[in-house]
């Protein structure tokens, strides 16, 4: 009896140490042609023990490459890899056979957003955020000097905190973020407008709901019919960009210049962010930065945010009516593996493509990660560029970086 004991004692030692299934290596070259492309094995879905990633926090944003596994060196490479791949085969396909990252411009700390692409002009407009607070010029990047030149531009009249942007018909949609009573000799409340980027003239379609403002209108697009998609989340009272609390929940509205009409479409999500829709018009993306929020409350004024880890940073699928009247069938598709699910477009092949902390991480359309690009600043939007949309910018806090990859963005007309 007590050998038996003495037996299973040893027995269940030996299993208590251990460890079975590990992905081994965890990363390597994808091709030696490559160096800047690195591979990670299975998605390192089981890594020897002991493995630690600390999570973000309002002042920390470790990436998954931050992840400290002793026990595999190979994992050393994902930390400074400009692309890491998980699908081996979609996620080289996408890349090409000569993928290239290139920092191009160092900008300010301040929130750059809002990316559009002018192909008439071949010339890439974004915006600059606070702070410092009432900041109004805008920039633009020549894409027709070599290099390419960036500089500032005042549009006529201003718009105050483009947050969001996309192309239609000619004009340039601007998701203009910031209100205040007394800002560019006038008052400017959150709304939609439009530039024509060959005047320099802006015209407002859209300021208020029934009276009330908007708090943030974050994200933006324009659906074939001409109807307005927009977010509206409260990151503006947050970040000192409006001078009034807010005065409508958060929600995602669909709006029609042709008659003024705003019907709210969605008022599940906790802070609305990007949003964006699949290039056949039948699947609408909407990401929750829910993680990231903030106190309301007029009289202490704004506050900054707070920061959550396990809040939400889900990008949600939708159906969108044969009528696109509205959307149902609300499922999530991505949990951002690195900070927060930012700026948000669909590739023309219908890949799913989000800023994503110090990165973008390129999505199917399940929203299974197939590759990330990695950066050294944290990006909140991009855009494609070129006759083929093939050149791909990035565009954040401290940093404006460009990628040649096969990944086509969709031709915006």
């Amino acid at each position: 009896m007590r050998l038996s004991t003495l037996t299973a004692g040893a027995v269940c030692a030996g299993i208590s140490v251990a460890q079975t299934g590990v992905v081994s290596p965890l990363a390597q070259e994808c091709d030696p042609s490559l160096p800047a492309v690195v591979c990670v094995n299975k998605y390192a879905s089981v890594m020897p023990y002991h493995f630690f990633r600390p999570v973000f926090n309002s002042t920390s944003e470790p990436t998954f490459g931050s992840t400290s596994v002793p026990n595999d060196t190979s994992f050393a490479q994902v930390a400074n890899a400009d692309f890491l791949v998980f699908d081996r085969q979609r996620g080289l396909e996408l890349l090409g056979p000569n993928p290239s990252y290139e920092f191009v411009f160092k900008v300010s700390p301040a929130v750059h957003e809002a990316p559009v692409y002018v192909p008439a002009q071949n010339k890439l407009y974004f915006s600059q955020l606070a702070p410092p607070p009432g900041y109004l010029p805008q920039l633009v990047i020549d894409l027709n000097q070599k290099p390419p030149t960036l500089s500032e531009f005042l549009s006529d009249p201003p718009v105050y905190a483009p947050n969001g942007g996309t192309f239609h018909n000619g004009l340039v949609y601007w998701a203009a973020s910031g209100g205040n009573n007394s800002i560019g000799a006038g008052e400017q409340r959150v709304g939609v407008r439009t530039l024509d980027p060959m005047t320099n003239k802006t015209t407002t379609l859209l300021n208020n709901y029934f009276g009330y403002y908007f708090n943030t209108i974050d994200d933006i697009f324009v659906h074939s019919n001409g109807d307005v998609w927009f977010t509206d989340p409260q990151y503006s009272w947050f970040n000192a960009l409006t001078d009034t609390a807010p005065q409508l929940g958060t929600a995602t509205y669909r709006f029609r210049p042709s008659t003024g009409a705003v019907n709210v479409v969605e008022d599940s999500i906790i802070q609305p962010n990007g949003i964006a829709i699949s290039p056949d018009e039948k699947t609408i993306y909407i990401s929750d930065t829910g993680a990231i929020n903030g106190l309301i409350d007029m009289s202490l004024g704004p506050q900054g945010v707070t920061v959550n880890a396990t809040g939400k940073r889900v990008i949600y699928a939708y159906n969108v009516s044969d009528d696109a009247m509205y959307i149902s069938n609300k499922r999530p598709v991505y949990l951002a593996q690195d900070w927060v699910p930012d700026g948000l477009k669909v590739a023309r092949n219908g890949y799913i493509v989000t800023g994503a902390g110090k990165g973008v991480d390129i999505l199917d359309c399940y929203g299974t990660l197939l590759v990330r690009v990695q950066t050294n600043y944290t990006v909140q939007n991009f855009a494609w560029t070129g006759s083929d949309y093939k050149t791909f910018w990035l565009m954040g806090q401290g940093g404006v970086s460009k990628v040649e990859w096969n990944l086509q963005g969709q031709e915006l007309k």
